[in-house]
């Protein structure tokens, strides 16, 4: 049935309420835990039980860490790396160019300087020398170091891993593997095709820090010590964010914990990147994804790769402030870069139709550094999984995005071991590959029936799922406190969703270039503003901006918003509807 009988809003979508039984669960949760209805819509729909909301609330990484120990290899990684230390071995880091790599790479490089050995850091470029390790830059890290540790990578690197002997390699990764692995130390991998999956939710820089625990295990039991980890969390938590792993098990508690600690301001790469991105109140989710992730994305995707993990390991602040000011230059040139790249993308893939179960596109040129921001716009338009694939020299590299339940990475790697690819692997919700440019049509359509074949829901792009009914009166800064315990709220872990319903508009103007601001109340003296994105030219933007009067039902997601020491509930409006009355 359709929520407050809404088929079809002002921005085409069917909204989809709670069920019966969701109703139920709810109210037995709040006859349980006293908490306010609307929080146990929430608790409800994310299948918390009355036993568990206590625990749930408060995700502590001591009831949560697993042990390290039940990850395949860890003992040896950590094992592997100890000795490296006592015996003054050359230590190499290989990483990923991207904000996991980058801060998997700098918790390796902060622990290892902690404990009297630093290290080389090698970042490939992503242009000249593409993802992952490589025969020659691995061959020449090995001539001048016993230990090199693939960080974010690797996974699939069988030919460079060799290339590297004499040297000892470590991978710790998160990357889909494949069923032989590369001949190696040790391949840490929740991914990997022997594992149980359990962990599988983890991000690169998450693997690196249960290896960097086990290290100090291992440490405890000689009574040596090692360097706190909990002061690194702030890693943790930017990476799990940025890199889109779900916020289920531990990595609830490893953003919770992180963004307190990256609230103390205490990591000099941080504090200057969050001071030239103009972040004026204590850091969030949305922050570590669209602030800081793209800064630091910048280096990889059109400068230096290496940038984003030298900003977050350097303990100086002058430098700090210097790698800070020209990843943030970079993020501007990327930001029009992508623009350009996104407009004839979006084109071409309109032209194809956005109710195939894959969205494409490929062009001539376009920067193999934004291809995968492209493809997240083009995903997140058509609700569908999106590649964007760059061509040049007569091959095409690409970046994919997927959607929940959709394991874009798994149907992209069986292409590349089928030969209809040149390479391709990834995770769940993104992926990379390389494909002969006249081999692209049939890839894209090969790919397109493995996705079919997963089960896409074919109503996913036009419904809009909502927790509950929320009276204006009841949207108080206290509520949303309450809320946010909940959270943190991400991929795997959406944030909560509420409709005001029958609400009178009583201002509404477009701010910025296309960006609605609203004020809306019940006409009982509350009031609530509300913001909508890049909305003011859409059909939804101009159905509320020439209200007349009218009274519509909203949906959107509440959060605080702080001006000069005073907060007040904002709601993020994302859909509309007309209230009819009877």
């Amino acid at each position: 049935m359709d929520y407050l009988g809404v088929s079809q809003s002002l921005s085409e979508k069917r909204w989809i309420g709670p069920e019966n039984a969701m109703d139920l669960a709810a109210q037995a949760l709040m006859q349980n835990t006293e908490l306010p209805l609307a929080m146990c819509f929430v608790l409800a729909r994310l299948g918390i039980p009355s036993d568990d909301v206590e625990t749930y609330l408060d995700p502590l990484i001591k009831s949560l860490l697993p042990d390290p120990r039940g990850v395949l290899d860890m003992s040896k990684a950590a094992e592997r790396i100890l000795r490296a230390v006592a015996n003054n071995d050359r230590i190499a880091v290989f990483a990923d160019y991207d904000v996991d790599g980058a801060s998997s790479a700098a918790l390796l490089l902060t622990w290892l300087k902690a404990m009297g050995r630093p290290a080389t850091l090698y970042v490939p470029d992503r242009i000249d020398e593409g993802y992952g390790p490589n025969e020659p830059a691995m061959r020449q890290l090995a001539e001048n170091h016993e230990l090199i540790i693939c960080v974010d990578c690797g996974t699939l690197s069988h030919a460079p891993i060799a290339a590297a002997r004499p040297a000892d390699v470590i991978v710790l990764d998160h990357h889909l593997a494949a069923e032989t692995l590369p001949d190696c130390v040790a391949v840490v991998n929740p991914n990997r095709q022997d594992e149980t999956g359990a962990l599988s939710h983890l991000c690169a820089a998450a693997v690196v820090f249960l290896c960097l625990v086990e290290c100090g295990r291992l440490l405890r039991e000689k009574g040596a010590q090692s360097p706190d980890l909990m002061n690194a969390l702030d890693l943790v938590a930017l990476a799990t964010v940025a890199d889109v792993a779900p916020l289920i098990g531990v990595n609830r508690a490893f953003v919770n914990q992180g963004l307190k600690v990256m609230a103390r301001r205490a990591r000099p790469g941080l504090v200057a990147l969050c001071d030239i991105a103009k972040m004026d109140s204590a850091p969030k989710p949305y922050h570590l994804g669209f602030l800081l992730g793209p800064r630091i994305n910048a280096g990889g995707r059109v400068g230096q790769a290496d940038l984003g993990a030298r900003l977050l390991s350097s303990d100086d602040p002058q430098e700090a402030d210097i790698l800070a000011a020209r990843l943030d230059s970079l993020n501007a040139e990327r930001r029009q870069i992508e623009e350009e790249v996104r407009a004839q993308a979006l084109a071409q893939a309109e032209a194809r139709g956005f109710d195939a179960p894959l969205v494409w596109a490929a062009g001539e040129g376009w920067h193999p550094g934004v291809v995968g921001i492209v493809a997240s716009r083009l995903k997140e338009a058509a609700g569908r999984p999106a590649v964007v694939i760059g061509i040049e020299d007569g091959e095409g590299k690409g970046s994919g995005r997927s959607v929940s339940g959709i394991d874009l990475g798994a149907a992209i790697q069986n292409l590349a071991a089928q030969g209809v690819l040149i390479k391709g692997g990834g995770h769940k919700m993104a992926a990379g590959l390389s494909v002969a440019e006249g081999s692209i049509e049939t890839a894209m359509e090969k790919l397109a029936a493995l996705i079919k074949r997963q089960g896409l829901d074919e109503k996913s792009r036009t419904s809009l799922r909502i927790d509950t009914v929320l009276m204006p009166s009841a949207a108080t800064v206290e509520f949303v406190e309450i809320l946010d315990k909940a959270g943190p709220f991400g991929a795997g872990s959406p944030a909560p969703r509420f409709a005001f319903a029958d609400v009178m508009i009583t201002f509404a103007k477009q701010v910025g270039q296309n960006h609605l601001k609203v004020r809306f109340g019940d006409g009982l003296g509350t009031q609530i503003d509300a913001i909508a994105f890049d909305t003011f030219d859409s059909p939804l933007g101009q159905a509320i901006s020439n209200h007349d009067g009218r009274r519509f039902h909203l949906v959107g997601r509440l959060e605080l918003n702080e001006w000069q020491g005073r907060r007040s509930v904002q709601m993020r409006l994302e859909d509309a509807a007309p209230a009819t009355t009877n």
